[in-house]
């Protein structure tokens, strides 16, 4: 039986791999809900990294060490990251931002993987709810090709961007009247920037 499994390996792997290595070079992942809010509430949690500490999927590691530079939110913040091998090390930055409808990030992974991804929020009003997307668009590699040919890596990201935007919806309905952070009253974590430690 054994031996049949590993004969099989032999055979499947180097088709799997020659099969993805014709897939595409990039790859895009989105999800999207409903929240039961007008886009301006909904906007400044996604606009500013210290508002995203209340809905994250992301924070994995307890003892993460995490980074605040740049603006305060909006085009040019930025957040880094350094944690354990679930979380890995990185850095996001907002590239663009239009209010209370869209939200664009330079995604930059060093561990496990490094990668360079495009992130963007979309706000769009529906009645008195919004759909809010989140999306990624990805540059594969052969690893990435050959998950993305499984279905594997639009399920790992995509599980992630359901639990995330779930949080989201359940912090704009929940709590209404939420203040939203100022430039007063933030405590950020010090962490070296990754890259350069």
């Amino acid at each position: 039986m054994f031996k049949k499994t590993v004969l099989a390996l032999v055979i499947f792997l180097p088709l799997v791999g020659a099969y993805a290595s014709q897939r595409p070079n990039e790859l895009h992942v989105e999800r999207s809900i409903s929240i039961h809010a007008s886009p301006n509430r909904i906007f400044p949690l996604i606009n500013e990294f210290y508002q995203w500490e209340s809905w994250t999927p992301y924070n994995k590691d307890p003892a993460m060490k995490k980074l605040f530079t740049g603006s305060p939110r909006g085009i040019g913040a930025s957040y880094a990251w350094q944690g354990n091998n679930e979380v890995g090390q990185g850095e996001i930055t907002i590239t663009d931002s239009v209010p209370t409808s869209k939200v664009v990030l330079d995604l930059h992974m060093i561990k496990p993987i490094e990668a360079h991804n495009a992130v963007t929020f979309t706000l769009t009003p529906q009645g008195d709810s919004t759909q809010v997307s989140w999306g990624m668009d990805c540059k594969m590699n052969l690893l990435s090709k050959v998950l993305d040919t499984l279905y594997i890596l639009d399920w790992m990201v995509g599980k992630d961007f359901e639990v995330g935007l779930s949080r989201l919806k359940t912090r704009v309905e929940q709590q209404p009247t939420a203040r939203y952070g100022t430039d007063t009253d933030r405590t950020p974590q010090k962490a070296p920037r990754p890259g350069i430690m």
